[in-house]
């Protein structure tokens, strides 16, 4: 273990300072400042309160990370931190971090990729990932299925949402129930207590001709606004309960089986599940139950894992550094929409 790269990982994509130490595929320290609570009156994310509250938190959160993992800064092999995809301004402030604590520890820089990072995260928690990895990524942001030969290097989009992503849609319906910001925790509480099977809500994108692969969560959340709005109108009550169980199973129908479908139409006999909806009760049985079915080993993160964090940013530095991939240059830039088929910025981009 002593062998293996210790890597600090920075994560400011969006509204969550994350700060991570990892040793190999061991994790050392995952510490977190969340700007959840400023945004929470605006009803979603506010870019320039994000950045702002990224750079009140950074020092202190990296202090208590070194703290946790009983290390000093010095002691650290490399810097990792998210490059991109993710909110401009607050990439920048985790991006201009890591650059100034890899240049005063004369350590390398890695930029890398925040959805990467999901997957990779999950050799903390469940080991090295197989070569090709299958990976479901799920978040307020993104709905992806990715195939990964090699996730330092070779990341390949099979299938992507057209529209909303699945945290989105979550976010959304949870403002047309009256529930509050952010919306998936909310939504998969109230589940629990309702019927599933109560409204049959349309899922997008699963005809015969459809893409395959891809997601659309638009016209779901249309149809349960239309639905809510007209039990309004004619005066009725609003089971919410019901609604939000029935809500959350279209989507987790929908991602569960292109999921699946991926799997053995690709010759992958496992599913590795990602991003802040993969924290969801629901998808997790969902997965669990059709790969089981199919044959299909099923790899989720414990659900702290699952949100955004430094510790991923960390194992996918820590695997670069293992793999000796090129590190980032210091003028490497914050990329807002880095694609997924960039793992990693080596050497910076103009």
């Amino acid at each position: 273990m002593a062998d293996e790269p210790l890597v600090l990982g920075i994560e400011t994509s969006c509204d969550e300072t994350g700060v991570g130490i990892v040793r190999g595929h061991t994790l050392l320290a995952d510490a977190v400042a969340s700007s959840v609570d400023d945004h929470a009156r605006y009803g979603g994310v506010v870019p320039e309160i994000a950045s702002r509250a990224h750079l009140e938190a950074m020092v202190p959160t990296i202090e208590r990370a070194l703290k946790e993992a009983g290390v000093t800064a010095s002691d650290l092999d490399a810097v990792a931190v998210t490059a991109g995809p993710g909110l401009a301004g607050a990439l920048l402030v985790g991006v201009s971090a890591a650059k100034a604590y890899a240049y005063a520890l004369g350590k390398p820089l890695y930029g890398v990729n925040h959805l990467a990072s999901h997957v990779c995260v999950d050799q903390l928690e469940h080991g090295p990932l197989p070569e090709p990895t299958m990976a479901l990524l799920v978040s307020g942001g993104h709905s992806s299925l990715l195939l990964a030969p090699d996730i330092t290097a070779d990341v390949r989009p099979l299938g992507t949402t057209i529209d909303d992503a699945a945290g989105e849609a979550f976010d959304k319906i949870a403002r047309v129930l009256g529930l509050g910001f952010p919306g998936g925790p909310v939504i998969d509480r109230l589940a629990r207590e309702g019927d599933r099977d109560a409204v049959r809500f349309p899922r997008g994108l699963t005809g015969p001709r459809d893409a395959p692969y891809d997601f659309s969560f638009s016209g779901l959340k249309t149809a349960v606004a239309r639905w809510v709005e007209a039990r309004r109108n004619a005066g009725e009550d609003v089971p919410v309960a019901d609604v939000a169980a029935s809500f959350q199973e279209a989507v987790t129908d929908v991602l569960t089986r292109k999921a699946v479908r991926a799997c053995r139409e690709e010759g992958v006999d496992h599913l590795m599940i990602g991003g802040g909806v993969a924290a969801n009760s629901r998808l997790r049985a969902m997965a669990e139950e059709r790969c089981a079915a199919a044959g299909i080993t099923l790899r989720v993160p414990r659900p702290g894992l699952c949100t955004d964090n430094g510790a991923m940013v960390a194992a996918l530095g820590a695997e670069m550094a293992a793999r000796g991939r090129e590190p980032s240059a210091l003028g490497l830039p914050a990329d807002s929409s880095l694609p997924v088929t960039e793992p990693h910025v080596p050497g910076g981009r103009p």
